[in-house]
C-alpha cells in the first residue's frame, strides 16, 4: 500500500546495539507500507551486531547490510543515504523501534506527482524508560505548512526557544532524499555534540511543504540507564562551540534574515545545558569553570543581548546563575540539584533523546 511510485529507505545506523537491535529491525519488517528498504549499517560494532545485520539480509529481500570501519554516527547515516534508492528517507535508531502502521500512515501525507517536492512529513514520539513511558509532541500545531505560512510561522522559529517548534531529531520525520543529500556537507562526522541539528536545520531551511502529524505516536525512544545525558561529559562545552559555529554558518549560507538571532538564542539555551553538566557533575574544579563560561566576553555579550524566556524550574535557576555567577549562587543551585539527584534531570530541551548527544534535539 501507500502512495505508488514513493519508495522510502530506512537507514539504521548500528553499533554496540546486539540487545536491542532485533526488536528495531523486526518493527520495521512489520510495517504495512509495502515499498521500502532498509539498510543496516553496521559501524564497526564489536558485538553481534555484523552477523545480526548479516542475518536479516538472508531473511528478507528488502534489507540490506552494509558494513563499514567505525566513524560515528553521522558517517554511519550518512553511507546509508549513499547507499540509498529511495525517493524519502527515514532514520531510525538501532535501539528503538516503531510502531507497525508508522510508513503507511505518513505516507498518506507525501504529496502527489513524480516530481521533488522538498518536503519533511513529521509523527511524534514517546520515550520509553524502564518501567515508564512518556508522549512527546512537536510544539509546532499539527497540519501542513507551505509557503508565507511555512516561512513565518516555521523557519523564522526553528531555533532560539525553550521547547522546539520542530524537533531537531533526524528521527520520526519522511525526508525528500534531496534535502538530506543536498546538505550532507553541513553534517561533520567529527561534530557529536546535537549532530543531527547539522542535517535536520538546513532540511528544514529548504524544505517547500513541512506536515505535522496529529496525535501519530509512532517512534520510540528508548533510554537505558548507561547511557544517560546526565552522565558527566567533559568535552560538552567544547562540543558546544562548535555546534554554534555551524549553526551560524548554516543560517548564514541558507540567508535567513533572523538567523543571527535564532543562532545567538539557542546557544543561550545550550550554555544552560553546559552549566547543569558541570553544576550536577561537580567534578573537581567545576565551580572555576562553571564561572569561567558564564564570565567569558563572549558569552556575557550575547546574555546581555538576547534576554530569553524560561518556564522550566531548573532552567530558571541555571539562567540566573548564568547571568550572576557568584559562587553562593553557584553553590544554592549545586545544593538543589543534590536534594533532586534521584529524579530524572530538568529538561532543558523540549524535544529529543539525551544519550544521543543531539544538543538540544
Amino acid at each position: 500500500m501507500g502512495r505508488a511510485g514513493k519508495k522510502i529507505s530506512v537507514i539504521v545506523p548500528v553499533y554496540k546495539t546486539e540487545a536491542y537491535l532485533r526488536r528495531c529491525v523486526d518493527s520495521l519488517l512489520q510495517q504495512a507500507y509495502s515499498d521500502m528498504e532498509i539498510i543496516l549499517v553496521e559501524d564497526g560494532s564489536p558485538d553481534g551486531c555484523p552477523a545480526l545485520c548479516d542475518f536479516y539480509a538472508r531473511k528478507d529481500g528488502r534489507v540490506k547490510a552494509l558494513h563499514k570501519e567505525n566513524g560515528g554516527l553521522v558517517s554511519a547515516w550518512q553511507a546509508g543515504a549513499e547507499a540509498s534508492s529511495g525517493d524519502y528517507l527515514c532514520f531510525v535508531d538501532s535501539d528503538d523501534w516503531v510502531e507497525k502502521d508508522m510508513l503507511e500512515d505518513m505516507s498518506e501525507y507525501l504529496s502527489d506527482g513524480p516530481g521533488d517536492a522538498k518536503e519533511i512529513i513529521c509523527c511524534n514520539f514517546v520515550i520509553n524508560r524502564p518501567g515508564k513511558e512518556t508522549k512527546h509532541y512537536h510544539r509546532l500545531a499539527p497540519g501542513t505548512y507551505t509557503g508565507k505560512r511555512l516561512e513565518k510561522r516555521v523557519k523564522n522559529h526553528l531555533l532560539g526557544h525553550e521547547n522546539r517548534t520542530v524537533s531537531m531529531s533526524r528521527c520520526m520525520k519522511l525526508f525528500s532524499k534531496s534535502l538530506i543529500m543536498d546538505n550532507r556537507k553541513y553534517s561533520d562526522p567529527e561534530v557529536t555534540m546535537g549532530e543531527d541539528v547539522n542535517i535536520t536545520l538546513p532540511a528544514l531551511l529548504d524544505c517547500n511543504r513541512l506536515v505535522i502529524m496529529e496525535d501519530a505516536l509512532y517512534y520510540h525512544y528508548f533510554y537505558h540507564d548507561k547511557s544517560m545525558v546526565h552522565q558527566y561529559d567533559s568535552g560538552m562545552y567544547a562540543g558546544i562551540q562548535t555546534l554554534y559555529r555551524k549553526v551560524r554558518e548554516i543560517y548564514r549560507v541558507k540567508g535567513r534574515e533572523n538567523g543571527q538571532r535564532q543562532a545567538d538564542r539557542e546557544y543561550i539555551y545550550l550554555l544552560l545545558l553546559a552549566l547543569k553538566n558541570e553544576i550536577r557533575g561537580a567534578k573537581a574544579g567545576y565551580m572555576d569553570r562553571v564561572k569561567s563560561i558564564c564570565l567569558n566576553r563572549k558569552n556575557r555579550g550575547i546574555v546581555a543581548h538576547n534576554p530569553v524566556g524560561v518556564s522550566d524550574f531548573g532552567n530558571r535557576m541555571l539562567y540566573f546563575a548564568l547571568r550572576h555567577p557568584a559562587g553562593p549562587v553557584i553553590l544554592g543551585v549545586r545544593a538543589v540539584f543534590w536534594l533532586y539527584g534521584k529524579k530524572p534531570a530538568w529538561p532543558v530541551r523540549g524535544n529529543g533523546k539525551g544519550r544521543k548527544r543531539k544538543g538540544r534535539g
